[in-house]
């Protein structure tokens, strides 16, 4: 399998930095693909490329170089696509995406989009139709189209996609989205999940209830703030939202995208608002902003924050609650799928992502002081990680698996400080469970109040870093039956997303005369904040939102 080659593994001064690998990139203008430098300077990790056209790019990678040390220990190749739907002797990543045959992930979480309308106009937003803009156009696939895409996916191996997020644009603008669930269901699709606002289901409680029933099971909620002025897209509705996520059994995963100098002091807040509403609030998944379009160096300093920077300022605005030790990055997990796949002899799903992707831990709510505690603060992670995989490689060496299995279930216990372990809760038994189960099923079956907190930094034209990409497990699938890497499709769009569903598109003009309305049509009006007086211009200081958050440290 043809791979980007990593040269130079040992640290080379140069000045005032220190390179630690090579990679390639593109262009942030041509999209030409470039050889790159990672290095460190100052403690943070940077990218610097030169296009032969249009100069040096240098960019920020990684807010801490001492965590990018960290995290690149759990370095790990995945199983790739044994069915590629592009076959590729040689590796010319990012050019023809689709899965290649040099991919070395499967769709962890595949993404498709039912609509590019919107009923917000948000100004980070990377993905929306605009009315009056040169080629603007409505793409909705249709039921044939959604079927189709949904076969491609399930057709994949050696796993199978099973795992579904319903994006747009604002899925719930769609009238027929229920039927659209119920064609992925019909294909296979275990989890399904929809990438949304949140208005309509504050709005409209009946329709939450159908797409539940249909069978979606989760809401990944746009979540950038605890005030007006931090989140004028859904603040008002939210809490609307919620209760009809309750009543219908929904579960939710907050989704704040984070920007530095705009919302970057509110993750504390963030969290502490989830920890109000854990019945239903499972997991909150920050996302450092992606900057797409054209953008200078002073303004892209303004705006950008990575991995790192979003954890230290978690640890700051939590009162130390969460440390940044307390962090993993994704591919960490890779032990415990290995362990179970050598028990079954069969592939599992597996989260093999670039170590610099994003990162994780669990948190749990302590029932007599409502103060978090982290996984970390009564578990030896590395230590469990390691016992996985030492047994892993016994079993795939020729000891008797059964054996083995019950040797690391008995040992798991030796793992955990059962004294500062959260009432309520046994960690050795639920990883036993999962391990003798050989499946992941048993990961929802804590019995106290838990958080997952989670961290994706989606890349964009100027950090863009191709040995990356080929790790990527969150996808987008297609109506030419393609499944394309997240930072391919969005990164290069005039390459992949705009491209390919341009194609299977019409005119905004023809969908207004087949539809009898006009695009703006569909544009929230705000209905659920008249009356809020003003409290945008206010912000904090009448947020009942804040006013919640700020209880829950209390």
């Amino acid at each position: 399998m043809a791979l980007i080659q990593i040269s130079n593994q040992s640290s080379k001064n140069l000045g005032k930095k220190s390179t630690i690998r090579f990679t390639q990139s593109i262009c942030p203008d041509c999209n030409m693909i470039l050889d790159a430098e990672v290095f460190e300077r100052d403690n943070q990790v940077f990218m610097s490329k030169i296009c032969p056209t249009h100069g040096e790019c240098e960019e920020l990678y990684f807010g801490s170089y001492e965590m990018y040390k960290k995290f690149s220990t759990y370095w790990m190749d995945g199983k790739g696509a044994h069915s590629p739907n592009v076959m590729i002797d040689k590796c010319s990543c990012p050019n023809n995406c689709g899965l290649c045959s040099n991919h070395l992930s499967h769709s962890g979480l595949a993404n498709m989009i039912v609509t590019n309308r919107c009923d917000l106009t948000c100004w980070y937003c990377f993905f929306y139709v605009k009315k009056g803009l040169e080629g603007a156009y409505m793409y909705e696939p249709d039921h044939t189209q959604v079927r189709g895409m949904m076969k491609t996916l399930r057709a994949e191996r050696p796993i199978p996609g099973n795992s579904m997020q319903i994006t747009g644009g604002e899925p719930m603008l769609r009238d027929d989205i229920a039927d659209v669930i119920k064609i992925m269901k019909e294909e296979g699709v275990d989890h399904i999940q929809m990438n949304t606002n949140g208005i309509r289901h504050a709005m409209d409680p009946e329709a939450a209830r159908e797409v539940r029933l249909a069978g979606c099971n989760n809401l990944y909620l746009s979540f950038d703030g605890v005030t007006a002025r931090t989140n004028p897209k859904n603040h008002w509705e939210i809490p609307y939202a919620l209760d009809s996520c309750r009543k219908t059994g929904t579960t939710v995963v907050f989704v704040p995208t984070v920007i530095k100098s705009i919302n970057d002091h509110e993750l504390g807040g963030i969290i502490r608002y989830a920890q109000k509403n854990m019945d239903v609030v499972h997991a909150v998944n920050f996302q450092p902003v992606s900057l797409t379009g054209r953008m200078g160096k002073s303004e892209r300093e303004k705006y950008r924050i990575t991995v790192p920077d979003c954890v230290q300022r978690i640890e700051e605005q939590t009162n130390g609650e969460v440390t940044v030790d307390d962090w993993f990055p994704v591919p960490s997990c890779m032990p415990l799928t290995n362990v179970i796949e050598a028990f079954s002899s069969k592939p599992k799903y597996e989260l093999s992502i670039h170590f610099a992707c994003g990162a994780g831990t669990y948190i749990f709510e302590d029932a007599d002081t409502k103060k978090f505690v982290p996984l970390t603060k009564f578990c030896d992670i590395q230590g469990m990680l390691e016992l996985f995989e030492d047994k892993s490689e016994e079993i795939r060496s020729g000891k008797n698996k059964y054996f083995t299995m019950l040797e690391v279930v008995r040992k798991l216990k030796g793992f955990v400080d059962t004294k500062k372990q959260p009432a309520g809760l046994d960690l050795a038994k639920m990883f036993g469970n999962i391990l003798m189960k050989r499946s992941f099923d048993s990961v929802g079956s804590w019995h106290v109040k838990g958080l997952f907190l989670g961290m994706m930094h989606f890349q964009d034209k100027y950090n863009e870093d191709l040995e990356r990409l080929q790790r990527c497990d969150i996808h987008y699938v297609t109506p030419d039956l393609r499944i394309v890497p997240f930072c391919a499709f969005n990164v290069i769009p005039e390459w992949y997303r705009d491209r390919i569903q341009k194609k299977y598109s019409i005119t905004v003009e023809e969908w207004e005369e087949r539809e009898g309305v006009k695009l703006e049509d569909g544009l929230y009006r705000g209905l659920m904040r008249r009356g809020a007086g003003d409290e945008l211009a206010a912000g904090c200081a009448k947020s009942q939102m804040f006013h919640d958050a700020s209880q829950a440290t209390m």
